[in-house]
């Protein structure tokens, strides 16, 4: 006899009226029973993925917002379709399991297990979906990146419906279940000790606004140099200026140190902080040739005549016998120099005038006098900065000569080779 509920399909009967035996009736009508039931789950599946999902889908790409097409592309719809099987075989365990009740139950925990795992992969789905979304919002969610948030909503969902899933299947009570975990929270802790230093980490670089992507960072121990591209629960991604990535543990940024170049780009300018070494013996006072060929250069002209007007004053106020070069006040053509810089920075378009702006004489030392510009450029784009430094440098160093002084520079090979040579033919000569 079929099951009360079914008996209206009694397939096992019909069978016997053709001639089988009632037990092979009984087989096959219930095998009969499950293939409809199954023929049954796939059509709905096939019906929901290709007709309506796809029909919504068409509808989402079609509309003026985009959010939809996030939706779609995560396949957020597709992955909620796959309930439909699921429910089908719940519904339909009495049917599939007639007259079984352990069979009936197993069906019914399966069927569960199925929907409990088939939503958490649509609910994975939807914050993929959501972060698109929010990353849509460019500069906000530069700032403010949730990825890490949304990697740690996903591990508490997959963990919750795995304990769902286990629980339903064994017919346990999920407290059960996770007083166990509490017992194994060490082990957890050991095992999930990157997530939640990774966590933590994370909520302390947003809100303090350390880090976003996009920054350059520099991060001498891990040999990072770049640009941030991604940034994860445990990891952040630089991409090196060789085009290599590091990847970074995130809670190295919280415990170790790392330089963050925003401020730079934030600020408008990038630094320029070169020296030019000075051959020592190469500085000396202004004569008045010296004087008048230095006038011809219109960018000191006005503060040659100034100068020169106030060391005039000073040395009458004082008294002092101009033939005195010691206790008298005279131009250097270091000096000099340093004012020619001055001028030529501050009439160039691509030094920024509102930031520090520094022409400085450091101390001397065994290469020289070391004369340092620390001035912004306009321009913060790699190329430009590099190209705006090299002009500068390549203009002070042609000039130089003009001032009489000399780079210092250190006796390459081919110097001491000429040094060589001079020794040798001054040996040759002394000898004969």
């Amino acid at each position: 006899m079929l099951h009360p509920t079914f008996e209206a399909l009694d397939t096992s009967s019909l069978l016997e009226s053709w001639g089988a035996s009632p037990s092979f009736a009984s087989v096959a009508a219930q095998a009969i029973i499950i293939a409809i039931v199954i023929a049954v789950a796939w059509i709905a599946s096939f019906v929901v993925r290709r007709v309506i999902v796809r029909t919504l889908h068409r509808l989402a790409l079609g509309s003026k917002v985009t959010w939809d097409n996030r939706i779609v592309e995560r396949r957020v719809l597709v992955h909620l379709a796959r309930v439909v099987p699921g429910v089908i075989f719940y519904v339909t365990a009495p049917l599939l399991g007639a007259g079984v009740p352990w069979l009936i139950t197993a069906v019914h925990r399966a069927a569960a297990a199925w929907i409990i795992l088939t939503v958490a992969l649509t609910l994975d789905a939807a914050l993929n979906a959501f972060h698109d979304i929010y990353h849509e919002h460019h500069e906000f969610a530069r700032q403010r990146p949730i990825k890490g948030l949304l990697q740690l909503a996903k591990v508490l969902l997959f963990a919750v419906a795995a304990v769902l899933a286990i629980t339903t299947l064994l017919d346990q009570s999920p407290i059960g279940i996770l007083s166990g975990l509490g017992a194994m929270s060490a082990v957890l802790l050991l095992i999930f000790r990157d997530s939640i230093l990774g966590f933590v980490s994370g909520i302390q670089l947003s809100a303090n606004n350390m880090v976003q992507i996009g920054d350059w960072i520099e991060m001498p121990k891990y040999e990072a140099d770049g640009d941030v591209i991604d940034i994860t629960l445990q990891t952040i991604k630089v991409q090196n200026w060789d085009k290599t990535i590091t990847t970074i543990p995130i809670y190295a940024l919280v415990s170790d140190s790392f330089r963050n170049w925003r401020g730079m780009t934030e600020s408008g300018g990038r630094r320029i902080k070169r020296a030019i070494n000075i051959d020592m013996r190469s500085v000396k006072f202004l004569d008045d040739d010296m004087f008048e060929r230095f006038r011809r250069f219109s960018r000191i002209r006005d503060y040659l005549d100034e100068r020169k007007a106030d060391i005039e004053r000073y040395n009458i106020e004082h008294n002092i016998d101009l033939s005195d070069s010691v206790s008298g006040r005279r131009m250097t053509n270091l000096g000099t120099f340093r004012a020619y810089i001055t001028a030529y920075l501050r009439n160039h378009p691509q030094i920024r005038q509102d930031m520090t702006f520094l022409v400085r004489q450091l101390p001397p030392g065994p290469t020289g006098i070391p004369i340092e510009i620390f001035v912004f450029s306009a321009d913060q784009r790699w190329p430009a900065y590099e190209g705006i430094q090299a002009d500068i440098f390549d203009h002070l160093l042609g000039v130089i000569p003009e001032f009489d002084l000399r780079v210092y520079q250190e006796p390459c090979g081919s110097d001491l080779a000429r040094i060589a040579e001079a020794i040798e033919r001054t040996s040759h000569t002394s000898w004969s």
